[in-house]
């Protein structure tokens, strides 16, 4: 199988500039059998990148590794710099899980103060508020406990918890899960807001139309290995398809 990587920038020179996300020679297996297998990977500042990949392909073991949750079999992974499992890397980073879940028992604004404290963050009302605007949840929400929430509310309220924690750099695995096209279009929206603050995310989805509007970089992982790096731009014009979902689904298929 080949692998294409398109990151060619004339102008991008980090030998002094400590990266968000540095993955090196990273291997991970279940009892010996590999599912991820010699990664290398480097996640700029300021950018948004997404990684693609069939179910099983890897993406949430490869997230669990960055996280520290999952030892790897080999390799090293940075963040800016330090150890990933470093106190400094884990507090530069936020993390939203695929099947969030919040307890039950907590209101939407106890949950907020409790996330924010974890973070040193303070607690202010009116941002939280804001930001449920920002995203269409309904601030009298707030005020309810979990339990009453739907699965879009939810999710909702993890990505404020998550993206009002003010790190450096944000993991979500499968953000839009349970979102309407307006809440989707609400969340792309605030996840580019975070870009401009120079924040860095790294996402990955199912939805690739969602991918194809928002990231900078995308990389498909498939049957254990990065295959594509680079550009959704470029991945389309390689394959000559007019969106990424097709251009990701050629490749795969024949590139592969």
């Amino acid at each position: 199988m080949t692998m294409l990587i398109d990151d060619n920038t004339d102008d991008h020179d980090d030998s002094n500039v400590l990266l968000p996300l540095v993955l090196k020679d990273i291997s991970v297996a279940y009892t010996d059998v590999p599912v991820i297998d010699e990664i290398d990977l480097e996640i700029r500042s300021g950018e948004i990148f997404g990684l693609m990949g069939l179910n099983g392909a890897g993406k949430t073991t490869m997230i669990k590794a960055i996280l520290g949750l999952r030892q790897q079999r080999s390799g090293t992974i940075s963040i800016y710099g330090q150890e990933n499992i470093s106190r400094q890397s884990k507090a530069r980073l936020a993390y939203l899980p695929e099947k969030f879940e919040p307890p039950w028992f907590l209101t939407g604004m106890e949950f907020m103060k409790f996330s924010l404290s974890l973070y040193k963050r303070p607690f202010e009302r009116e941002e939280i508020i804001e930001a449920a605007h920002k995203l269409a949840l309904d601030t009298k929400a707030l005020d309810r406990r979990m339990h009453t929430y739907s699965k879009g509310m939810r999710q909702k309220l993890g990505l404020m918890g998550t993206l009002l924690a003010g790190c450096s750099l944000f993991i979500l695995d499968e953000p839009m899960s349970g979102l309407d096209p307006m809440a989707r279009a609400l969340v792309k929206r605030m996840i580019m807001d975070m870009r401009s603050l120079e924040r860095t995310i790294f996402l990955s989805s199912h939805i690739l139309a969602d991918m194809d509007e928002i990231c900078d970089r995308v990389a498909i992982l498939h049957e254990g290995k990065i295959r594509y790096i680079g550009t959704p731009d470029e991945l389309k014009r390689r394959t000559n398809k007019g969106y990424l979902e097709q251009a990701y689904l050629e490749f795969i298929e024949h590139a592969c």
